[in-house]
């Protein structure tokens, strides 16, 4: 008995081998979209040889098929490189936009922390006001003030995002104000600016990050949605709103005009949605394998 176990001891240890959080399927899958949609902001014409503004008489609103995927609009242009090529100025309002959102979040929710009481106070009230209007409203009233176009359409976007990254990071700032090592510069005689701009944002724009890569997905669809009513960029500019918004006049006689680009901006949206929320999951349990 004792030579049983002894040898069932000596057994070595079964290894449970569990594949990484990063290969999951889930991921890949909204990864490799990613992927793809980069490829199309930064070499375009590897996904697509034709160019995006050559008409053809002879192939006006053809139906998609071997040589034209996506099919052709009502002057013969082919639908898919007019969307590919369209990715690079869809995505640059989607970043931009949330890059002016961010930093402007990350000035106003500091301020909002860290200035005296009545001023912060007057602040706070500030963001609650704007974070009770819809995005798109507040989007609709700075494109009422500038106009339309893509650098007023990416400043509407990025603007109306404001108020909630604000309200993350005056959250984030009054917690690490609290923490040791702020409290310990202090007693050190660090300036304060040295202490917010050295120990204080640093740390606070970390879940920031997060809600960015989250935002930009919003922000894609914020733009698309404003180009659609005609508020954001015009044809025949091939950004996706533009492409939907021309599209929707021969939806009776040609759908694919704006369903296959309507599908790329739900496809893209979710990609980098879910790409987002899964690194704030991995970053929030550590689980980084």
């Amino acid at each position: 008995m004792s030579d049983v176990v002894l040898t069932e001891s000596m057994q070595e240890p079964r290894i449970t081998r569990t594949r990484p959080v990063w290969l999951s399927f889930g991921l890949l899958v909204p990864f490799a979209f990613v992927v793809v949609l980069g490829v199309a902001v930064w070499a375009p014409q590897w996904l697509s040889a034709c160019d995006p503004e050559a008409v053809d008489p002879n192939a006006i609103l053809l139906p998609p098929d071997g040589q034209h995927w996506f099919g052709t609009d009502e002057l013969g242009r082919d639908l898919f490189s007019r969307v590919v090529y369209g990715t690079s100025q869809s995505l640059t309002i989607g970043i931009g936009a949330t890059l002016i959102a961010s930093l402007g979040g990350i000035v106003l929710g500091t301020m909002a922390a860290l200035a005296p009481r009545p001023i912060g106070r007057l602040l706070l009230r500030i963001i609650d006001i704007l974070l009770a209007f819809p995005e798109m409203l507040l989007a609709l009233l700075v494109i009422a003030v500038l106009g339309r176009g893509p650098a007023n359409t990416l400043l509407a976007v990025g603007l109306a995002s404001i108020a909630g990254y604000a309200r993350l990071i005056r959250s984030q700032v009054l917690q690490i104000r609290l923490s040791g090592y702020v409290e310990h510069a202090i007693a050190l005689g660090e300036h304060p600016w040295t202490i917010i701009a050295r120990h204080i944002v640093p740390n606070a724009i970390r879940p920031l990050l997060i809600l960015a890569t989250v935002g930009v997905g919003s922000s894609v669809l914020s733009a698309s949605a404003l180009s659609f009513l005609g508020l954001g960029v015009v044809p025949p500019a091939a950004e996706w709103g533009a492409l939907l918004a021309n599209g929707r006049n021969f939806l009776d006689i040609a759908p694919w005009t704006s369903l296959l680009p309507a599908t790329v901006v739900a496809l893209s949206v979710i990609s980098i949605t879910l790409l987002g929320r899964r690194l704030q999951t991995l970053l929030a349990t550590g689980d980084l394998r």
